[in-house]
């Protein structure tokens, strides 16, 4: 798990107010008696928070909607129960394009004309405007890190938190840290000792996949490459070379069609494995149909993060996203995040209702050093500034697997699957 690190100005400034407070008055209570003063009016104004989405990416037009729709939903919930404080929260929403020019745009927009409180559940293929929001101390709560934008910049809360000094240098000098804690769950858990990496010939796939590799290898896996041709990729010959090698797992650095595709082929071949492992990013309701050619494969989908599986209804903060949502037409694990990063902002907010609800107090708020779960929805989230990078963290894990006629279906506690894991580094 990730931490935060602390802020007191906000607990200073509540201090300030109740010793003020009771210190009283020296003045005669008759000069009371008939005091027609009355207080200030309360704010009533709308709270403007910003999402900016990647909607019209490159990658195509839903790959980066699911924070942005659970988001709205949470708002559009909120502001049918009253608001924050009586006040309404206003979105003001902005595409991006997926293009570094359109990002500074939708900041420019949102942070300098449109004045947001705070900017919630970004999800953005470039973020290139990060260091300007950084600069006039909007807090962006709840983001996607698809890059390293909130492991550099401070005033920026991604949705898995952490440990980085965000002094405007990424990481540790220029370095990102993680854990093999998802290769060690399935070695303990199930048992599995050879693990296939599937990725394109193409440089952003081949590092991801470089770094699995080295996760797995530290896990002490057999560890089988297999690279495809981006533009003309060979399946049927990944799948059968699969089963040769006897891959009890596959991981990947591919995209959703083509992991589609690989997984059509696998069945074909009959590569059989114990688990194909897939992100949170393909964690949807959209595998039947998705996956509609490979029955076998589908079967044996895992996925893992950080958050609470969205279909795991048993759980109360669960239920209450998934009655909000009831009438998309498909529900997935961003959307529950975009959710929680929405609750998030609320839960900040409200902390700063007596004192004024501002970009500053709002920040304050997300610099406590306490995990934040938003009523369980997430492992706890915690931000801190070490100055060195760690060497071995405990982490915990969500885990789901998709089972057919029920969905994804939880496997385990994700607030006990835990495990103290090296952390490797590597380069975004």
């Amino acid at each position: 798990m990730r931490r935060r690190s602390r802020a007191v100005e906000a607990l200073v400034a509540v201090l300030l107010l109740a010793l003020s407070a009771a210190c009283g008055s020296r003045l005669p209570e008759s000069d009371f008696e008939h005091d027609d003063r009355t207080s200030a009016p309360r704010d009533t104004a709308p709270l403007r928070v910003g999402i900016i989405a990647s909607a019209t990416s490159p990658v195509g037009g839903t790959a980066f909607t699911g924070p942005r729709d659970g988001a709205k939903a949470w708002f559009d919930r909120l502001n049918a129960r009253g608001g924050i404080d009586g006040r309404r929260v206003e979105v003001r929403l902005c595409d991006d394009g997926g293009s570094g020019v359109g990002n500074n745009e939708c900041v420019h927009r949102l942070v300098e004309e449109d004045e947001v409180v705070a900017l919630v559940a970004t999800t953005a293929f470039d973020y290139a405007g990060a260091s300007r929001v950084s600069r006039a101390r909007v807090p962006d709560i709840g983001g996607q890190p698809l890059g390293s934008a909130y492991d550099t910049y401070p005033h920026l809360y991604g949705i898995y938190g952490s440990r980085a000094p965000r002094d405007g240098t990424t990481g540790w000098d220029g370095k990102l840290y993680g854990g093999t804690e998802v290769y060690r769950y399935f070695k303990r858990e199930h048992g599995a000792r050879t693990a296939a990496v599937v990725s394109y010939n193409q440089s952003a796939s081949a590092a991801y996949a470089r770094l699995v590799e080295r996760g797995l290898r530290a896990e002490g896996y057999k560890v089988v490459t297999e690279q495809v041709d981006f533009a003309l990729p060979n399946f049927r010959a990944v799948a059968a070379d699969l089963k040769e090698q006897g891959a009890d797992l596959v991981f990947d650095a591919i995209d959703s069609h083509g992991n589609a595709r690989l997984c059509q082929a696998m069945d074909e071949a009959g590569a059989d494995v114990t688990a194909k492992v897939t992100n949170v990013q393909n964690w949807t309701s959209t595998v039947a149909d998705a996956y509609k050619d490979a029955p076998r494969c589908r079967n044996a989908l895992w996925a893992t993060g950080s958050s609470r599986n969205f279909d795991d209804t048993g759980h109360p903060a669960v239920r209450e996203f998934r009655e909000a949502t009831k009438d998309l037409k498909t529900h997935s694990q961003w959307q529950l995040e975009g959710w929680a990063a929405a609750r998030w902002f609320t839960d900040a907010a409200e902390s700063c209702a007596g004192t004024g609800i501002t970009r500053a107090c709002v920040d304050a708020y997300m610099n406590r050093g306490e995990g934040y779960t938003a009523g369980g929805l997430l492992l706890p989230v915690e931000f801190e500034r070490r100055p060195e990078p760690p060497r071995t963290s405990r982490t915990c894990l969500s885990v789901a697997r998709w089972q057919d006629g029920e969905g994804w279906v939880t496997q385990g506690d994700m607030n006990r699957t835990c495990f103290d894991v090296p952390q490797l580094a590597y380069e975004p």
